[in-house]
């Protein structure tokens, strides 16, 4: 694919970098859906429908006709589990007993559709990373049965330190076995009763308050048959400084055993001690609705170019000064003004050869639900979906030298958005902040899964106007102060001729595949390659 790069596709990026993004759309949408009037975009809530119905009607104004058969929208079955009555998690038969307080010290939470979990004196071991990756000959389960017994397990992987992007576990940049969502799979698959996460912010990414809002309160999850009884009872995560005084009443040094699970062989240590906790839990069964809007294609209409954001947030959570709803104005409000404006702009540049289809995902901050669900029952077949482009949080910032592809070095499509970065006057650079496993925590992610190459890509943090310092600052600013946080609300003041720019990015690489008959793979080394491969092969 590497070929495709000539004079002609230079050419071609130009041309197409020069259709106008509606930086007027963008903020009328990004405004209007992160007014305290949608209450924070939670689903299955009231305002779910208010929200739905703002997209439909935007979608409909671009000039996008419905994309589910006639309908605008696809169900997504999801039950909300809320946890009450939530004992603290006492671990006992140490030195002394550690108790540890809920959302204080600890959350926790089941994927299992029950009215009551009660874990009673389950033995405690520490699994280090957690991990079984055969292929990377690392298993931190060897000869180990924690059936019925609760497992502590590190956040991130084992080489998250590195200062290279190399490495069994590729350096410092996260692998998806450094994702929580892995984790607790994995410990399910060992039979483990219940998995704790230990919290700490380097290797997390975000500090304890993100932890605390996201998971208190209503957790969906996809409403499947079984009722998700293959889980662990109980997952979650606790404080770091109650890890290190569990370890400590256990006799064991805890900065020893970190040390110890970051290398090759490290063999899991039952700490001797026994955990306990127990809550009721509220069940409700209802669906929500992703929405599907789509640009009919003149020549090969079966065939699909597709761009995706999610429309949900946190709806209401933890008050600061008296502010309870997580409006969620970057995230993602501003994905879905980029996503309505990218839909303008396909349309006034009227219908390409392929279909272009516009995708707003529910449940991206309950475990990317409502992506996954449309990729496990897609409108329009995977093996026909040539690629497409997912947006995540948008630059207010202002416009970059720099742009960066989260993830890199998995898909062709890195190559094909080459041009139209040049075209941008920008320079693709790698990515800041590999560590926070970015490529594994939204929507693009369930395409990937399936075999489907998406492009998630973002403003670097080198500023026009401030450079790199600058960049860098407002990043930690906006991650520590208003990510996942009530203060995530929309600003007249905010630069985007950033997130223009990104987007000039996005319309030129989706138009190119609209109009082109090129089928993007992943490399050959991409752990993604072979579900492609065998999903084209049936065509």
């Amino acid at each position: 694919m590497r070929h495709l790069l000539t004079a002609a596709l230079l050419l071609a990026g130009t041309a197409a970098n020069a259709q106008t993004i509606s930086t007027e759309t963008m903020k009328e949408v990004t405004k209007e859906l992160s007014s305290d009037a949608y209450e924070g975009r939670a689903p299955t809530t009231p305002a779910e429908d208010k929200t739905i119905a703002y997209i439909v009607q935007r979608f409909e104004k671009a000039g996008l006709k419905p994309g589910n058969k006639g309908k605008w929208t696809q169900d997504v079955p999801l039950v909300e589990i809320t946890a009450n009555n939530v004992q603290p998690l006492v671990f006992s038969g140490g030195k002394a007993p550690v108790s540890l307080d809920y959302r204080k010290d600890m959350v926790i939470a089941t994927y299992r559709v029950t009215p009551k979990v009660a874990i009673k004196d389950s033995d405690v071991v520490f699994v280090g990373y957690g991990i079984n990756a055969p292929e990377r000959g690392w298993n931190d389960y060897a000869g180990l049965d924690v059936k019925g017994k609760t497992v502590v397990i590190l956040v991130n992987d084992p080489d998250y330190k590195s200062t290279e992007t190399k490495g069994l576990f590729e350096g410092k940049a996260m692998t998806y076995y450094g994702r929580w969502v892995y984790k607790y799979e994995e410990a399910a698959r060992q039979g483990a009763a219940a998995a704790i996460i230990v919290h700490d912010t380097v290797p997390a990414a975000y500090g304890w308050g993100v932890v605390q809002s996201s998971w208190t309160g209503p957790q969906l999850e996809q409403d499947t048959p079984g009722d998700h009884m293959d889980q662990s009872q109980a997952i979650g995560w606790m404080q770091l400084d109650k890890a290190k005084a569990l370890f400590a009443s256990a006799g064991k040094d805890f900065d020893a055993l970190v040390a110890a699970a970051s290398q090759k062989g490290f063999k899991a240590v039952p700490l001797g001690v026994k955990a306990s906790v127990s809550w009721d839990n509220s069940i409700k069964r209802q669906a929500s609705k992703n929405v599907v809007g789509i640009l009919p294609g003149t020549a090969k209409p079966d065939e699909v170019v597709l761009y995706s954001a999610h429309w949900d947030h946190l709806g209401r959570c933890d008050a600061v000064k008296g502010d309870d709803i997580c409006n969620g104005a970057v995230d993602n409000a501003s994905g879905i003004g980029g996503l309505v404006a990218l839909a303008e702009a396909h349309a006034k540049a009227g219908a390409a050869k392929r279909s272009v289809v516009f995708l707003a995902v529910t449940a991206e901050e309950s475990g990317l639900l409502g992506s996954k669900f449309y990729a496990e029952n897609p409108v329009y077949p995977l093996a026909k979906t040539v690629g497409g482009v997912n947006m995540d949080s948008l630059n207010v910032l202002g416009k970059t030298k720099d742009f960066t592809i989260v993830g890199g070095g998995k898909s062709e499509l890195e190559d094909l958005v080459k041009p139209f970065v040049a075209a941008e006057g920008r320079v693709i650079v790698p990515e800041e902040r590999p560590e926070a496993g970015g490529y594994y925590r939204s929507d693009h992610f369930s395409f990937a899964k399936l075999g489907v190459p998406m492009l998630y890509g973002e403003s670097g943090d080198d500023l026009v106007n401030g450079g790199k310092e600058a960049g860098k600052k407002a990043a930690e600013d906006y991650t520590q102060n208003r990510y996942h946080k009530p203060q995530d609300e929309y600003d007249a003041n905010w630069d985007w001729s950033g997130a223009v720019s990104d987007l000039n990015i996005y319309y030129g690489l989706g138009r190119q595949l609209a109009e082109g008959a090129a089928w993007p793979n992943w490399y050959p080394t991409a752990e993604f390659r072979a579900v492609r491969d065998k999903s084209r092969a049936g065509q």
